[in-house]
Formats: C-alpha cells, sequence, structure tokens
C-alpha cells in the first residue's frame, strides 16, 4: 500500500482557518442567514442516487464548505479512498483490508463473493419445512440483519428472531412457541469465539436436539464444523463485523425477504459506492455528510450527535449507527499511535419521531446544549414529513417573541440536515447505510484515525472472562 497522508489534521493550513473562521460565526444567526439569501435552500443540497442531503439549517456558509473540502483535500481524501476501493490493508493495526464495497460490487465482485452469494440463494431454497429462523449474533452481526428485518420485513416469507445477548432470557423468547424440527438456528460470529453468541448456540443445539438445523456464518470455518455446524457460510478477514450486513452474516433476512430483495439491497449500496468515488466532493453526499459532523464536533463543540429518522420502518437506524459511527471512530490514538488532541467521534443517540418528539426533544430545543441532528424522511407520509420540517426549523430558527414568558423561548440557531429517501425499500436502505459507511470513513481520513479496529472492547471482555475463570 501507498503511504497516504498520516500527519495530525492540526497540522494542516485549512484546519488553522477553519478555527478562525468557526471564531467569526460566534455570533452568525441561521435566521439572518435565511434572511439575507433567498437561495440558501437551493445552495446547500447535496444528490445521490435516490437520496437528497438538505443542510441548508447547518451554521456554515460557502466559505465553512470551501474550507472544509480543502480540508479533505490535505488529508489525501482521494488517497485513502482508493486504496479502500482496492482492498489495501487500510485497517492499519490488524494489516487488513476494510473491504465491504466489494460485498456490493456485483459483476466486478470477488469470485468468493459471488460464490457465497449463489450459496446463500441456494440454501434459501432449500429450507422446506421451515417456519421460523433464529438468528444468534451479537453486535454487527446483530444489528445489521434485525435491521433489515425491522424495515422490510413486511415482505418476509418466513418468521425471524433475534438473540445477541447472553442473558437467557433473550433466547428463551427467541425459542419460544417454535418447533425444533421446524426451526433454523443461524449462528453468526466471524471467529466463532463470541462469548454471546457461543452460549447461546449451545443451548440453541441442545434444544434441536438433532431435529433442526443449524447453520454457521463465520471466518473460523473448522470450529463452526466441529461444533456441529450442518453448513457453513464463510465470512472473511477483511471485513468487519460492523461492515458485514453485506455479507452471509445476513442470511437470516436474506432467507425471509427473498435473494431478489437482497440483491437490491446490495445493488443500493453500490450505488452509494459509485456516488462517493466519482463525485467533486462539493456535492458528494457521504463526504459532506462527514465534513458537517467534522465542523461539528471540531469547530462548533458539539459533543453528541442526534439521528431521528421520521419512518417506523427506520427506527433501529439510530442503534445500527451508534455501533458503525462510535465503534469505528470512537479512538483516542492516530494512525502513528500520538495521543489526540482534539476530538473524534461524537456521542450518537437518537430514535424514530414522531415517538421521540414527546421524550427527548425538549432537551434539543431548550436544553444548555447544543445538540446536531439528523433528519431521515422516507416520503412515505405527508404528516410525518411536516412534522420533521417542523423540528428542523424550529431548531434552527426558533422564537424570542418579546410577548412571550422565558419559558416558551426557543434559541433555535441549532443545526441539522435532512436526508431524504424518495422511498423506503430494500435499494434505498442499502443507499442510507452505505452513504453513513462512508461518513464514517471521511472523518476517520480527516481525523487520521483507524475506522476498522475496535480495540477499546476487548479489556472489558478479557476482565470478564477472568471473573468468571475465578467464580469456578
Amino acid at each position: 500500500m501507498s503511504s497516504p497522508c498520516t500527519v495530525p489534521p492540526t497540522e494542516c493550513a485549512a484546519w488553522a482557518k477553519l478555527a478562525a473562521h468557526a471564531r467569526s460565526w460566534t455570533d452568525a444567526r441561521l435566521a439572518d442567514l435565511f434572511a439575507g439569501d433567498a437561495r440558501r435552500g437551493e445552495q446547500f443540497v447535496a444528490r445521490a442516487p435516490g437520496l437528497e442531503l438538505d443542510y441548508a439549517h447547518q451554521r456554515i456558509g460557502a466559505l465553512t464548505l470551501r474550507l472544509l473540502t480543502q480540508l479533505a483535500g490535505e488529508r489525501g481524501l482521494a488517497d485513502w479512498r482508493r486504496a479502500l476501493y482496492a482492498g489495501e490493508p487500510v485497517n492499519s493495526t490488524e494489516a487488513r483490508p476494510a473491504w465491504h464495497t466489494a460485498l456490493r460490487a456485483r459483476d466486478a465482485a470477488p469470485a468468493e463473493v459471488k460464490q457465497t452469494l449463489a450459496r446463500m440463494r441456494e440454501l434459501a431454497q432449500d429450507l422446506k419445512g421451515v417456519r421460523r429462523i433464529v438468528h444468534l449474533g451479537t453486535g454487527g452481526s446483530d444489528l445489521g440483519p434485525r435491521l433489515l428485518m425491522d424495515a422490510l420485513g413486511d415482505q418476509a416469507t418466513l418468521e425471524v428472531r433475534f438473540a445477541a445477548n447472553i442473558d437467557a432470557l433473550d433466547l428463551e423468547r427467541a425459542l419460544r412457541g417454535a418447533e425444533p424440527a421446524s426451526t433454523l438456528v443461524v449462528a453468526v460470529s466471524k471467529s466463532f469465539s463470541t462469548t454471546e453468541t457461543l452460549a447461546n448456540a449451545r443451548i440453541a443445539k441442545t434444544w434441536l436436539g438433532g431435529r433442526g438445523r443449524m447453520i454457521a456464518v463465520t471466518a473460523n470455518q473448522a470450529a463452526a464444523r466441529a461444533f456441529g455446524a450442518a453448513e457453513v457460510l464463510p465470512m472473511w478477514d477483511w471485513v468487519g463485523g460492523r461492515y458485514s450486513v453485506w455479507s452471509a452474516a445476513s442470511f437470516s433476512a436474506l432467507a425471509a425477504l427473498g435473494a431478489g430483495a437482497f440483491e437490491e439491497f446490495l445493488a443500493g449500496a453500490n450505488d452509494m459506492d459509485r456516488h462517493f468515488y466519482d463525485t467533486p466532493l462539493e456535492q458528494n453526499l457521504p463526504a459532506l455528510l462527514g465534513l458537517l459532523g467534522v465542523w461539528n464536533v471540531n469547530f462548533l463543540h458539539a459533543p453528541t450527535h442526534c439521528v431521528l429518522p421520521y419512518a417506523h420502518a427506520l427506527r433501529l437506524v439510530p442503534a445500527y449507527l451508534q455501533q458503525l459511527e462510535m465503534e469505528s471512530n470512537g479512538k483516542r490514538v492516530d494512525r502513528e499511535g500520538r495521543v489526540l488532541e482534539y476530538a473524534t467521534a461524537p456521542v450518537l443517540w437518537g430514535a424514530e419521531g414522531t415517538v421521540s418528539q414527546h421524550s427527548f426533544h425538549q432537551l434539543l430545543h431548550q436544553g444548555t446544549q447544543v445538540v446536531p441532528a439528523d433528519f431521515i424522511v422516507a416520503g412515505a407520509s405527508a404528516e410525518l414529513d411536516a412534522n420533521a420540517l417542523a423540528q428542523s426549523r424550529a431548531l434552527a430558527f426558533g422564537t424570542t417573541d418579546p410577548a412571550l414568558p422565558p419559558h416558551k423561548h426557543y434559541p433555535g440557531n441549532r443545526p441539522s440536515s435532512t436526508l431524504r429517501l424518495e422511498k423506503l425499500d430494500a435499494r434505498h436502505l442499502g443507499r442510507l447505510l452505505a452513504a453513513y459507511e462512508h461518513k464514517v470513513f471521511t472523518q476517520g481520513v480527516v481525523w487520521n484515525i483507524n475506522s476498522y479496529d475496535q480495540w477499546g472492547v476487548e479489556l472489558g471482555k478479557r476482565l470478564a472472562d477472568d471473573i468468571l475463570n475465578r467464580r469456578t
């Protein structure tokens, strides 16, 4: 692999310019910006296949955008992007590629990816008598397939239940009411050593009693076969768990939704991959998502970020993005092992609208901390769209009518973006999730961190094993 830029971003000329620029924005108000520019609502919009990003309610101007794209250039985003797509070892601490784009590259996909997808189709057609799939996995082996089923489950021809927790009640509920002979258990663990997944797989294997089937999805095929899996679908060390929704980790969803729907999901991600690679930064939707986040975190000093999908089918998107963003970019050292002197990933949280309006929007509108937000709308309901737009405008403009008492004042000037999907189906869901993946990648490049390892989760697991070993 060639050596793209790994100097600290604080040494880049654009970083210093952005810091000075941010100071000049201290008193800038969104209400004044809109009043002074009738075209603002048209200027700050980016479009990709099936998606539109409206970021006019962000606290930026044309110069901000130029400086952010200049920063991306100085960080070598194009070189890092080429390395990512080429399957070069961008995961430096583990000397591995992060080649999830290959999983949805369609005709250009590696042979082993095509072969695995073909085998998934065959297995899905050979599930006679199966009424329920019980999917065992945790983290990325659970969140992606669970989101797929929750978002698109109305199309499902099989029932799928999930168990991710080592708490016995989770698996008990997933198995409740099922018969072993009509149940398929799918155990997903890249290492086939994940504590939660193996504990649940052992219980499920006993419950099946040889009357049902178990399929494993793993990179450790020998261990899965020794465990007794009837079939093993491969994962590869170049696919991180939180990027594995495009792989055989989603076999349960493919079997329930149909191969056609899953392939549309992959095609949507490929649409976004091509947009991210080919589109200039000023119109590049995923890159702009990432750069706006850098602006809010590092220059406007916002420590959290809220995701608000105004579609019930997308209610699990915040949970999915929590892992994607915070496990990827929640890092304290850079690629050279230097302790960081600047912030990286914000705390990400959220819930579906309009439910969240009756929960935590009080803090968003009148709390003492400013929380940038993403509104996600899918065009299925005029009422949902109206609520999302109203919330975004209230955050941006507020009201300080002097005739109102102080407790009815909304300070406004709180930034948000709106992502609009043309419709909600498998292809558009693939486009949306891939856009956020490339957002994470863009931010990792700017912050000079490795977005594809997760050493921060290891210590707690090791300590838990030590505690359990001492008790037994």
